[in-house]
């Protein structure tokens, strides 16, 4: 495991098992494309921060309905067949309510395509509940514009 930053919280087992199964739903909800179930998960508006094809950081903020609309364009629909995921995480918890999810991810199309994907996620816990807040990725800041 790499050194995570000092952040002055340690979270316990249950809290680190707590964010394995939230992307495991998450993950589950993407490889079938159900992107209504991907939304469900997220606290809106949705913070993006990325970068793009000049170099320039981009950020942008989206409602529910331009996320469903955006991953759906981005995913293709259900009828391509499946998506998975192999990935390494590494959550840096802020608080118990807090954690900043760094992934490493191969996603493999149903035709066997691959690939590589490097991104953070920040997830807030409401009502007992993790959602994400902030998606984190590079290359995607044209799209921001």
């Amino acid at each position: 495991m790499p050194l995570l930053p000092d952040t002055g919280y340690t979270p316990s087992a249950a809290e680190l098992a707590s964010v394995d199964a939230w992307f495991a739903t998450y993950d589950a909800h993407s490889a079938k494309r159900e992107i209504e179930r991907m939304a469900d998960l997220a606290v809106f508006p949705l913070n993006l921060v990325s970068d793009d094809s000049a170099g320039d950081g981009a950020s942008a903020q989206w409602d529910r309905e331009q996320f469903i609309g955006t991953m759906t364009h981005v995913m293709g629909d259900s009828g391509d067949g499946e998506i998975t995921f192999e990935s390494v995480r590494t959550p840096v918890f802020l608080t118990a309510a807090m954690v900043v999810v760094f992934t490493d991810s191969v996603m493999t199309t149903a035709n066997g395509e691959t690939q590589q994907l490097r991104y953070a996620d920040v997830l807030i816990k409401r009502g007992g509940e993790w959602a994400f807040q902030t998606m984190i990725q590079g290359g995607w800041g044209d799209n921001l514009r």
